[in-house]
């Protein structure tokens, strides 16, 4: 079975669980990025699903995104990435360095999920 990492630290969108598993994942839910990176450590996950938190109080990076992204790398997972669109000049940074699967701005819809997850670079 294929596995789902979804880490949702801020939400405010529904929450695809579901969907997640009538598609035919296991899924795992994180609500810290810690937290993520601790399973993204122990367990290959084929698709990891995170939000973009920008923080301009950090001094050295943007976001929680960068610490998962370097988890996602080490296991050549898919990357579908939830952000504000009032953030979408930030990410264009992250961009710069990292190729995301798909990118979902806020609000979300259930068909903008599955999309994202049905997409020819998400397919076995």
């Amino acid at each position: 079975m294929k596995k789902l990492l979804s880490v949702i630290e801020l939400g405010g969108y529904e929450d695809f669980t579901e969907l997640y598993k009538s598609m035919g994942y296991e899924v795992t839910q994180e609500i810290t990025t810690r937290k993520a990176i601790s399973r993204l450590k122990r367990t290959h996950y084929d698709v990891v699903v995170a939000e973009f938190n920008y923080q301009h109080t950090f001094r050295d990076r943007l976001s929680n995104l960068e610490s998962i992204i370097a988890g996602i790398q080490k296991q050549n997972a898919k990357c579908i990435v939830i952000y504000e669109k009032e953030f979408e000049n930030h990410l264009s940074t992250l961009r710069q360095q990292f190729n995301f699967d798909a990118e979902l701005s806020l609000p979300i819809s259930p068909a903008d999920m599955q999309a994202a997850l049905e997409t020819s670079t998400l397919a076995d």
